[in-house]
């Protein structure tokens, strides 16, 4: 079933989100101050490319300074108006019966993209 909704989730616009990711991860990646946050938007591609199957998961180590104010930083350069954005797409598919598998996964993106840092993507069984 994960393998089912991770098709028609590449089929109906999770490619698109995921080039996206991907393109912004590089471009982050060309200068030296933004290789941290391209890895943290390349770790939001790869979770964009395969959504069903995976969660994120909090680490212990992530309540640190230097956790806080890269996350700080990430939401204050955009990092919002990523999580807005799949806030938004997440509550537009949570309107029809076949959409709310989906509208969970642009949740679970939105949350990602609020505080990326100190985050892992784990499988869940």
């Amino acid at each position: 079933m994960k393998i089912l909704g991770n098709l028609v989730w590449l089929i109906f616009g999770g490619i698109i989100i995921a080039i996206e990711y991907i393109i912004g991860s590089i471009i982050l990646m060309i200068t030296i101050v933004g290789i941290p946050f391209g890895l943290q938007t390349l770790k939001m591609g790869v979770l964009a490319i395969w959504p069903f199957g995976r969660d994120t998961h909090v680490h212990e180590r992530a309540s640190g300074c230097l956790y806080i104010i890269m996350n700080l930083l990430w939401l204050l350069c955009g990092g919002i108006w990523i999580a807005l954005t799949h806030a938004l797409f997440g509550l537009l598919l949570m309107i029809t019966i076949i959409g709310i598998p989906f509208g969970m996964q642009h949740f679970k993106l939105s949350s990602v993209a609020l505080n990326p840092f100190g985050r892992d993507i784990v499988r869940i069984r």
